[in-house]
């Protein structure tokens, strides 16, 4: 016989409840306009008892980047772990940051929100967190490609993990202003090539025949 859920574990159930929610009520508007009452009917608590779980609506929202930050990162670096090749390494990590997106379109709409805000939150600070470790696995693979004689010469890897990063979050961008997010995962390949196009080493031309004179 199963043995009863402890206090804690009862806490931290009804806490990854109450993110869940958040997240599904983030997809569908603007997080701003999530309120306590929203997340508390969606999980079948009273307002009151949504803080006993977390001490603020803010606490909630920087579980839900905690969420991401655990969840993302995991699967990039499986990603990245899957391939021996850098680059296809780096293509991989591209495309499991797109089919995070899919599964978590709240995710990105939390971040875009919050840097809206012109002054600095414990919120825009866990998302320089999660992105800084993003960075770093990028610029890591980038490296591994550059000594692999992958990347052209001179290629600036920071620059290059900016581009990387860029081009994920511009095409989350854009499928969020369409509202069809799952349409970024058709588009994310071609983009994903321009990219590598950008700074892989050229491969060596075709030898051309030697000029005959008549």
């Amino acid at each position: 016989m199963p043995l009863p859920n402890t206090p804690k574990q009862a806490t931290e159930q009804r806490q990854a409840s109450l993110v869940s929610a958040a997240l599904a009520l983030a997809a569908q508007h603007s997080p701003a306009r999530v309120t306590t009452a929203d997340l508390a009917r969606a999980v079948g608590l009273t307002q009151g008892a949504v803080f006993r779980h977390f001490e603020s609506k803010e606490a909630i929202w920087l579980a839900v980047i905690d969420f991401a930050h655990q969840v993302l990162l995991a699967r990039l670096q499986t990603a990245a772990q899957s391939h021996v090749q850098p680059l296809t390494a780096l293509r991989a990590v591209f495309m499991a940051h797109v089919d995070f997106v899919v599964e978590q379109p709240g995710v990105p709409r939390v971040i875009f929100q919050e840097l809206q805000h012109p002054e600095d939150t414990a919120l825009k600070a866990r998302v320089r967190v999660l992105m800084q470790d993003y960075r770093s696995l990028v610029t890591r693979l980038l490296q591994q490609a550059q000594a692999a004689g992958q990347l052209a010469p001179g290629t600036d890897l920071q620059a290059s993990a900016v581009l990387f990063i860029g081009s994920v979050q511009g095409l989350v961008m854009q499928s969020l202003l369409s509202g069809q997010v799952g349409a970024i995962r058709t588009l994310a390949p071609a983009v994903f090539d321009l990219f590598q196009h950008a700074v892989a080493a050229p491969t060596n031309p075709t030898r051309r025949p030697p000029e005959t004179t008549e």
